[in-house]
């Protein structure tokens, strides 16, 4: 059975994917009709061969610039930051926002030797120089790494003289107070606003 134990060996380079997780993947896949065995490995094909980095946010794009840079109706005044492309899908779910975004491409971690240099910082105070840029909206994780990203962005363009914020952080809707974390209602609190 070498041919499925090769194709759980590559399953299992995927992150979070283990070899038991590999090995339902390789039997499910088996059990597939062909053509969507086909269609997934056309998809990453296509994916490797097509795939980018958009010039402007360094999002990930098949043209450059991405849909979201070039289209029209964006608010260009605004710019959303954002750690990783994928934080970008999450944020376009909610139909709230309507301006740019820019892409890090990581955020900081001295000990494992991603520093201001290795991350997509001075890029973006690049399009801020530029000009029309009015906010940037700093949406990093809520961890040690995403808050000090936060900050270090923050300080590095207090001269530009633009409004910097940050999203809020809290409680989830639906959940009760009394299971939340210490720090999770810490920033609820924080973040409170008025009604």
């Amino acid at each position: 059975m070498k041919i499925i134990e090769d194709l759980v060996s590559q399953f299992t380079k995927l992150p979070g994917i283990g070899r038991k997780s590999a090995q339902r993947l390789a039997f499910y896949i088996l059990t597939m009709p062909a053509d969507e065995a086909k269609g997934i490995a056309n998809a990453i094909i296509d994916v490797k061969d097509n795939a980018g980095f958009c010039s402007e946010c360094f999002s990930i794009t098949a043209s450059d610039p991405c849909e979201i840079c070039s289209d029209p109706s964006r608010d260009r005044s605004r710019i959303c930051v954002v750690e990783e492309p994928s934080n970008i899908l999450a944020i376009e779910r909610t139909g709230s926002f309507k301006g740019l975004y820019h892409v890090l491409l990581g955020a900081l971690s001295p000990l494992d030797g991603t520093t201001p240099d290795r991350l997509k910082i001075h890029e973006l105070a690049s399009r801020i120089q530029a000009g029309g840029v009015l906010e940037i909206i700093l949406a990093t994780n809520p961890n040690t790494r995403g808050e000090m990203t936060a900050q270090y962005i923050t300080e590095l363009l207090k001269p530009y003289g633009v409004s910097i914020s940050r999203i809020a952080y809290g409680l989830p809707i639906g959940s009760d107070i009394e299971f939340a974390d210490e720090v999770t209602l810490a920033k609820a609190l924080e973040g409170r606003r008025a009604v």
